[in-house]
């Protein structure tokens, strides 16, 4: 397979393409008017205004004021990238992962239950604080695992990489993409939390079932002609991390974190600056319980804040994009152009087209952090337009960002994860594909309950 062009490049790209759109396309504004804190487009209002094509300058010049207006969400990004960077260090989580694998090898009984259990685990990870990257990491450890319960490299692949991604689409507080996205669409942050716990409950359980419906089919054969044939076996025994008293703290101090997250969102209108100084404090505060000197605090901070620069990169691109599209006076003429074609629809048909939209945004765009910054500050005032609930757009680009990840080659989770557990994407796409579009079917009718029923 050819390699496919970098997110960065990407973006650039688009930045070019709507440079060039303001030189085409009719310069239109809708008048504006400020309702409960929303900047909301007045309905019918749209007219033609003087053309403001946009020079190449524009192209140098569009990421910087990209960094600047989006100052707030990318210094939010680094500061918790950073301090998971600082509480993966302290290798709890592995640990604790490592201290299942072994108690579920002292009974047959307990290995059933082992694997819905860590499924589960990683869904609501992906769900709470966004796991993405870090199943990079627990590969490594599930994939042996599998391997020690006489299942496949695909279980060992599945169980985190699934999991996580299964939960990341069916987001609760993920900082990364429904923080940003609430956040453009200036609705509270992580309002509507009760239904979305239900769609992460739905999603978890598709996925779960199908996996266990898989282990059923393939247990005890030891059937598994995706790994070379000389390969050593991993020894679990050889890989445990010790998960000690210490470690076992950082493990509830994460999930105390998470309860104060949702507190303070809820009860006293926490925004970026606050959940950000939020995972900082379960950062400093994990590495001070294991020991960890003030040098290796900072090196991993800086490691972890280091991951997130592509997305905040990215994400000040977008913006550039957006900022481009504004200033050219475009956008509310695309917003014009797209009400137009779902004028007229279900309420039902024009959410699964914003879902549609952002399943194919997604294929060449595979930021989540990016992609609220890009389409949000569209969707959001067209779906005021077509009388539908700005948290429902915020939810079909939930589903249209998370649920594609598990498959798209130009993601580069799903092709690391699979580089490293050598399954040839074919193989993948084949096992995924009948759950990618469970998962979807799934989406689209949870897309539906809030339209009709006011659950958002």
């Amino acid at each position: 397979m050819r390699k496919l062009p970098d997110t960065l490049v990407i973006s650039s790209t688009i930045l070019a393409f709507f440079i060039g759109l303001t030189w085409i396309i009719s310069a239109g504004e809708y008048q504006r008017e400020m309702v409960e804190g929303r900047n909301l487009l007045i309905p019918n209002t749209y007219q033609v205004v003087e053309a403001q094509p946009q020079s190449i300058a524009s192209f140098f010049t569009a990421p910087i004021d990209g960094f600047v207006s989006a100052a707030e969400i990318i210094a939010f990004i680094f500061i918790v990238g950073g301090a998971f960077g600082m509480l993966t260090q302290t290798t709890a989580i592995e640990a604790g992962l490592h201290k299942l694998v072994l108690w579920s090898n002292k009974k047959k009984a307990y290995k059933k239950m082992l694997i819905p259990f860590i499924f589960i685990c990683f869904s609501v990870a992906g769900a709470t604080f966004g796991m993405s990257e870090e199943v990079l990491i627990f590969i490594l450890i599930t994939i042996p695992m599998a391997k020690a319960m006489k299942l496949d490299t695909i279980v060992g692949v599945a169980i985190p990489f699934v999991g996580a991604g299964v939960g990341f689409a069916g987001a609760i507080s993920n900082p990364f993409t429904i923080g940003i996205a609430q956040g453009i669409a200036e609705i509270p942050l992580f309002s509507g939390w009760e239904y979305r716990i239900f769609v992460w409950c739905v999603f978890t359980l598709i996925g779960m079932i199908y996996i266990m419906y898989y282990v059923s089919k393939i247990e005890g054969k030891q059937k598994d002609d995706l790994q070379p044939k000389q390969e050593k076996e991993v020894d679990l025994q050889e890989k445990v991390i010790p998960f000690n008293r210490k470690k076992g703290t950082v493990v509830a101090l994460l999930f105390l974190g998470i309860i104060v997250l949702v507190i303070g969102v809820t009860n006293f209108g926490w925004y970026m600056t606050e959940i950000g100084a939020l995972f900082f404090v379960i950062g400093f505060i994990a590495s001070i319980i294991c020991g960890t000197s003030a040098n290796k605090m900072s090196e991993s901070f800086i490691k972890g804040a280091k991951e997130m620069m592509t997305a905040a990169l990215v994400i000040a691109s977008c913006k550039g994009i957006l900022i481009v599209a504004t200033e050219g006076k475009i956008i509310d003429t695309i917003l014009y152009s797209i009400t137009g074609l779902l004028d007229g629809l279900p309420k039902f048909a024009a959410a699964e087209a914003m879902f549609a939209f952002q399943s194919i945004l997604n294929t060449v765009l595979p930021s989540g952090s990016g992609q609220a910054a890009l389409t949000m500050p569209i969707m959001a005032p067209l779906s005021d337009l077509l009388g539908i609930s700005r948290q429902v757009a915020v939810l079909a680009f939930q589903f249209g960002d998370g649920l594609t990840n598990l498959i798209i080659p130009t993601s580069g989770v799903t092709m690391g994860v699979l580089s490293i557990a050598k399954i040839p994407y074919n193989v993948w796409v084949k096992w995924m594909a009948p759950l990618l579009l469970l998962l979807m079917f799934a989406a689209g009718i949870l897309l539906v309950g809030p339209l009709y029923f006011n659950l958002l």
